[in-house]
């Protein structure tokens, strides 16, 4: 196990410390491809700048689709000052709390990287109203040591460009991990290792790297609209509230204890209701196989399995979730094991999807 999850770390901290913000995955992109091309039987880019890799099983098989959305949310540049300080918009959900104080990545145009710090009014200078209040995010700045416009400019700034965390993740103990972007880079990493080992047998599985996830869902559902596969596994993160001050009913789920298989997510419209097929295949799988689960029920937030349920006449869609602490957050922590698990499950799920359990 030890060897396993030391290969395993390696992969993820090599996803997890690349840049991507949506819609600027090209980084992420050249790692993911590399890892896939050994494996796949075919490996293309779609016009939207999914990765799409494909290990065929017969040619009536079921289609079966694997999602996990490689892009990060992050910032993008809305203003530059005379003084040369950039302001932020948000791309995807931050917290206003979590951003200052950051040491910050500008990607700019050459692919050059510009590093800033996120400032505020000096918490001295705060009044006691003040200091009681999450400053919000219009009201911070960026400081990348330049004194001017010009001088910003001259550094290749200009407005709308990409920014992300910079931060290196870490391994704080054998089995436990810290980092930026585990949402979703644990799911693709996830994907990457069921995808090494799966010898699909009837199925024809297509592992989908997705773009612009934080930003709508928008590149699983391109994805789906030209597979059409008959079953969707989508990989995600789910929130672990198993800390301090948090009620046992509203922990979700628990580090340690397992992939987590979806019950339900989102609210109302926005979300998914895991079709009853793939949820039970998943359930069923986990007891047979002896891999310790969780049952996942999100008050909030969805993944790339709903939209690609509702493409073309529908898709029978699912998901299995990473437990993780922190979404969202400069510091996401989660449990290596649980990562492995969902990989296990994952590959020994899908080789249980045919077309006649489908359809019956």
């Amino acid at each position: 196990m030890s060897r396993e999850l030391d290969e395993f770390w390696a992969l993820l901290k090599k996803l997890s410390d690349a840049f991507g913000v949506s819609g600027f995955e090209d980084e992420i992109r050249g790692i993911i491809l590399d890892e896939l091309r050994s494996v796949a039987d075919e490996v293309r880019v779609d016009k939207w700048g999914n990765v799409v890799a494909v290990k065929r099983g017969q040619r009536d098989g079921a289609k079966v689709m694997w999602a996990a959305h490689m892009d990060e949310i992050g910032f993008l540049v809305r203003a530059i000052d005379d003084k040369g300080f950039l302001y932020l918009a948000p791309v995807g959900g931050w917290s206003d709390r979590v951003v200052p104080a950051q040491r910050l990545r500008i990607r700019l145009d050459n692919g050059r990287t510009i590093y800033g710090v996120v400032g505020m009014k000096p918490p001295h200078l705060l009044s006691p109203e003040e200091q009681k209040q999450v400053i919000p995010l219009n009201k911070l700045f960026v400081d990348i040591g330049a004194s001017s416009r010009e001088e910003a400019e001259k550094m290749g700034l200009r407005v709308g460009l990409p920014v992300d965390l910079d931060r290196e993740a870490g391994r704080l103990t054998e089995t436990r991990v810290t980092g930026k972007a585990f949402d979703d880079r644990v799911g693709v990493a996830v994907m990457l290792w069921a995808f090494r080992n799966i010898d699909p047998d009837e199925q024809t599985v297509y592992a989908v790297a997705t773009v612009q996830e934080e930003v709508g869902l928008k590149g699983a559902r391109i994805a789906a609209y030209q597979l059409r596969p008959d079953a969707a596994i989508a990989l995600d993160v789910t929130t672990a509230n198993d800390v301090p001050d948090v009620p046992p009913q509203d922990k979700v789920v628990e580090l340690g204890k397992g992939p987590a298989i979806k019950v339900a997510d989102g609210r109302g419209a926005s979300g998914l209701i895991a079709h009853p097929k793939i949820f039970h295949l998943l359930v069923e799988t986990a007891k047979e196989e002896g891999i310790p689960y969780q049952l996942e029920l999100l008050p909030g937030g969805t993944t790339d399995a709903a939209a690609i349920a509702f493409t073309v006449e529908g898709v029978p869609a699912g998901a299995i979730s990473i437990p993780t602490r922190y979404i969202h957050s400069p510091v996401e922590l989660l449990d290596l094991r649980d990562a492995l698990n969902s990989a296990k499950l994952l590959e020994k799920a899908t080789l249980r999807i045919t077309k006649q359990y489908l359809e019956q």
